[in-house]
């Protein structure tokens, strides 16, 4: 019998993914681990491989729909001979007319706009015309309809059940020139919360046609809601110290040099960070009590240091984790952090690569910046803010000298992290980094 391809759950916590391309189309062949589309969740894309042999008989979602559903059928794959029947396919669910704003405090809403096409006014509906008949179209393609001023009552759908879809947008949009003007003037709406501003209030206080409304995307909200989540929740408190890097860098310049040549190029290259998350991870083996995170129901001790690593990326940054850090070499922590790296700013990274970890690491120094605090990303109870190295003067037994130095703050969760303890966990940080030699046996 036909069996159904459904909408993986690529995490423990996803509830809903994008489905964002097809590679396969109907009427294809298929065998078990062949990749049939590209599903992107917040932070990440990933590949939908099939598990049984046949033919792909029908593509239940197209491409470019957003927030399908965990366990959502998605396609169906017949074996020689079948028929896929059209019963399988998802009804669509209406989907309610929304306000023209939002009256949450925060800005995560999709205010509707006012768009002007070229000799005319029009004005974009989430689900409806003005007729008021209800428009069966994807969450991306309202989307995209309202930054373009597009009006979905007058576009045929070619997804499931006349649905309209991103495709059917861009192609109405690139035959009608589209210029977005001011957005529209706000309902009178009270704010949802004691505190902050409401979408309406703050566009209140801009002149309209100042400024334009960029969409939130998957990524940023899910970053707005963990941190706001992390403020709100988990008490931070800040340690600061200075380390000397000068037999860091001495060393780090030896390592790279003694690098083994393959191809042409050095198998590895060192840098500061690597031996920040080194030493981070050693240092929360040297004081083990750190190394926890906080649950209602117990306190949670690793055993490993799992040490993530801030990523910027486009829209956001992300943080892999390496591994049982504790037990890596410097080279292989360089390797594996380059590679992360790389995959990351892709948005190629497996969900296990990016979630859990015990603390984490947030390097600004490339930028100059020479201290910060960093944010707590739960369930971790630390995160280390590395600041720029530079030469500066300091007073050593009555002298003024230059030395290479580096500043560090450590964010620490007060609920499992008192301030002894934290100040426990940077000094054995601070002494692994300026006896880096320590970190090699």
């Amino acid at each position: 019998m036909p069996i159904n391809v459904l909408m993986p759950a690529l995490s423990p916590t996803m509830e809903k993914g994008n489905l964002a391309k097809w590679l396969k189309k109907e009427g294809d062949r298929v065998k078990s681990g062949d990749v049939l589309a590209e599903i992107e969740t917040d932070k990440a894309t990933m590949e939908v491989e099939a598990v049984d042999e046949g033919t792909l008989a029908k593509i239940l979602i197209a491409e470019g729909t957003a927030d399908v559903a965990v366990n959502t059928p998605i396609a169906v794959i017949a074996a020689d001979g079948e028929v896929a029947s059209s019963d399988t396919a998802p009804k669509p669910v209406p989907t309610p007319a929304a306000p023209l704003i939002s009256a949450a405090p925060s800005l995560s809403a999709e205010p509707a706009l006012v768009a002007k096409p070229i000799g005319s006014a029009a004005t974009v509906s989430a689900a409806t015309s003005t007729e008021g008949q209800r428009i069966f179209s994807s969450p991306l393609a309202r989307r995209v309809a309202r930054d373009k001023g597009i009006d979905l009552s007058k576009i045929a759908g070619s997804g499931p059940h006349g649905r309209i879809i991103l495709r059917d947008v861009e192609a109405a949009s690139a035959s009608v020139g589209v210029k977005l003007d001011a957005p529209a003037p706000a309902p009178s709406v009270k704010p949802t919360a004691p505190a902050g501003l409401s979408d309406d209030m703050v566009l209140k206080l801009f002149e309209p046609g100042s400024f334009e409304i960029v969409p939130h995307d998957g990524m940023r909200r899910t970053i707005a809601r963990r941190l706001t989540e992390s403020v709100q929740t988990v008490p931070h408190f800040f340690l600061t110290v200075d380390c000397e890097i000068g037999a860091l860098m001495k060393l780090r310049e030896e390592m790279n040099a003694a690098a083994p040549v393959k191809d042409g190029k050095p198998t590895y290259k060192i840098s500061v960070n690597d031996f920040v998350i080194k030493a981070l991870a050693l240092a929360l083996q040297r004081v083990p009590e750190a190394n926890a995170s906080w649950t209602d129901g117990g306190m949670l001790k690793h055993k490993h240091s799992d040490v993530g690593m801030a990523v910027a990326m486009p829209g956001g940054l992300i943080t892999p984790i390496i591994r049982k850090a504790e037990t890596k070499t410097l080279s292989v922590i360089a390797g594996e952090a380059k590679d992360y790296a790389a995959r990351a700013r892709n948005r190629k990274l497996k969900p296990d690569e990016y979630q859990g970890g015990t603390t984490a690491v947030s390097n600004l120094g490339m930028y100059g910046i020479k201290h910060f605090t960093a944010i707590i990303n739960p369930p971790h109870a630390t995160i280390l803010a590395v600041g720029a190295g530079a030469e500066r003067a300091v007073v050593k037994n009555g002298q003024i000298v230059v030395v290479n130095q580096m500043t560090v703050t450590l964010s620490c969760d007060h609920r499992v992290v008192d301030g002894a303890l934290g100040a426990e966990l940077l000094t054995a940080f601070r002494d692994l980094i300026e006896k880096p030699m320590g970190m090699l046996v």
